[in-house]
């Protein structure tokens, strides 16, 4: 497994490991050391299974993974070069950004995609909210605030004719204490975070965050930058083939993700099992970005047209 090293202290000692830059030669990669930064969630458990397997070693590549616990945290560093990849970025701020000229930050490769029970709103046990419609105006905690979980929240409760909740951030490792203090009424929390706070609340669940219209949304992704992509499209090319094979394996072996998950999150072993588990899309897809990116302009969090094909980066094979 890639040595794990913090973010910060990456900031510290300057720039990723630079012996990996200008090493490829030929036909293999431009840059044979890349730098990943990857939140301690499922989405990246594809990754994490492609470090694992070696099929990133096959590709000519080394692969060191940073852990950030918000992939906003991460930007600056990938601005500068100091991390190559951004691994379970979510689309909506990543999206915001570009549109604002602050950072145009292609996306490799998908990471996971909406799925049952996988991200939930969930309430204490004695808790009077039973319903969707039982969250207006409620502290309702979100890893970010008007990101994916609001983004996904907002559009189901609007279908089911309900107000929206007073937004609160927190950041997910945090979420059970407060919710446990009572400072928020509810959290829509993610997994590994969800299955760990069920088990020590005995929380209920209000909402399950893949109803209709959130169902099989996209995400979370791979992102890089212009520049990066630019300048090294056979190494991009290669991370994408082994990624795409940490995702076939995360997609069709849950035994495999339940295994992993520990070694990048704070999850025990048999709360592993027991996760509900996002998709793991082995080739990225216009059709389902597209239809983020309408809902985004619905809620007014994009303004300007943007397609699916602009965001996508498709290295070659």
């Amino acid at each position: 497994m890639a040595t794990i090293i913090t973010v910060s202290a990456l900031l510290l000692t300057g720039c990723a490991d630079g012996s990996g830059d200008g090493g490829g030669g030929g036909d293999g990669p431009e840059k044979t050391t890349l730098t990943v930064a990857g939140l301690p969630l499922a989405d990246v458990a594809g990754l994490h299974l492609a470090i694992e397997r070696k099929f990133f070693e096959r590709e000519g590549l080394t692969v060191r993974v940073r852990p950030v616990q918000q992939s906003v945290q991460a930007l600056p560093a990938l601005a500068k070069g100091q991390v190559d990849i951004i691994g379970g970025a979510d689309y909506v701020k990543f999206l915001q950004a570009r549109e604002k000229g602050t950072l145009k930050t292609p996306y490799l490769a998908e990471g996971a995609r909406n799925a049952p029970h996988m991200m939930d709103v969930l309430v204490p046990p004695e808790s009077d909210i039973r319903t969707a419609r039982d969250l207006k105006d409620k502290r309702v905690a979100v890893n970010i605030l008007n990101n994916i979980q609001s983004l996904t929240l907002n559009g189901i409760l609007r279908q089911e004719g309900a107000g929206r909740p007073d937004y609160r951030q927190v950041p997910f490792p945090q979420m059970a204490t407060v919710l446990e203090r009572g400072q928020v009424d509810a959290v829509h929390i993610a997994e590994p975070f969800r299955t760990a706070l069920k088990r020590k609340l005995k929380a209920r669940t209000v909402v399950d965050g893949d109803a209709s219209p959130a169902d099989g949304i996209p995400l979370s992704g791979y992102a890089t930058t212009e520049q990066f992509a630019e300048k090294n499209p056979k190494t991009a090319a290669a991370f994408v083939r082994a990624l795409r094979k940490g995702q076939a394996v995360a997609a069709e072996d849950r035994e495999a993700v339940a295994k992993v998950l520990p070694s990048y999150t704070e999850i025990e072993p048999d709360e592993a099992a027991a996760l509900k588990l996002p998709a793991y899309p082995e080739t990225a897809s216009a059709s389902p970005l597209d239809r983020l990116i309408r809902e985004m302009r619905e809620q007014g969090l994009l303004k300007k047209k943007l397609a699916a094909g602009d965001v996508l980066h498709e290295p070659g094979k």
